[in-house]
């Protein structure tokens, strides 16, 4: 999951990783062949390099082997990283119950990890952002027609009863 955080990677993608594209030494990072046969190269952060050093340590296996094999060998499928996920979800969510409110996929990490990038000023696809308000406010900010006063709307009462009402 960590590793599906970090670098925003598909589940297929996910799935589909040897551990020859596993790089972690200098200039540690990952490389996939994604959707639209794109090949994508993607550095990995410390704490993601230490844990797949970790993991990979546990499991030992051939340059072609998966890097998340299930117990014969093979890839894991999708439904195996989606019940991983969901498992973990629950886990996480006896110490953070707002967890139970949300809807956690492995698209919504990839969405979390897009988010983190624009966050640190890196362009990103924009099909992939669903930006935080402070992102949008200072975004419309920079759009506001001159002459105008800076703010947030706030609708009168009746029009939200208005509409409260359709």
């Amino acid at each position: 999951m960590l590793l599906m955080v970090q670098t925003g990677l598909r589940i297929s993608e996910l799935i589909g990783l040897r551990r020859n594209d596993i790089h972690l030494g200098a200039g540690a990072h990952v490389a996939c062949h994604g959707k639209g046969r794109k090949d994508r190269t993607t550095p990995l952060t410390k704490p993601t390099v230490e844990a797949l050093r970790c993991w990979l340590a546990e499991s030992p296996g051939t340059p072609t082997d998966p890097v998340f094999p299930t117990r014969t060998g093979r890839s894991l499928s999708r439904d195996a990283v989606e019940r991983r996920l969901t498992h973990h979800q629950a886990t996480a969510a006896r110490t953070c119950p707002s967890l139970n409110r949300k809807h956690v996929t492995a698209h919504v990490l990839r969405h979390t990890a897009a988010m983190r990038l624009l966050e640190a000023g890196v362009d990103t696809t924009a099909m992939y952002l669903h930006a935080h308000l402070g992102i949008k406010e200072k975004a419309l900010a920079r759009t506001t027609p001159p002459h105008t006063e800076p703010g947030r709307y706030h609708p009168p009462d009746a029009l939200l009863a208005f509409l409260e009402g359709l």
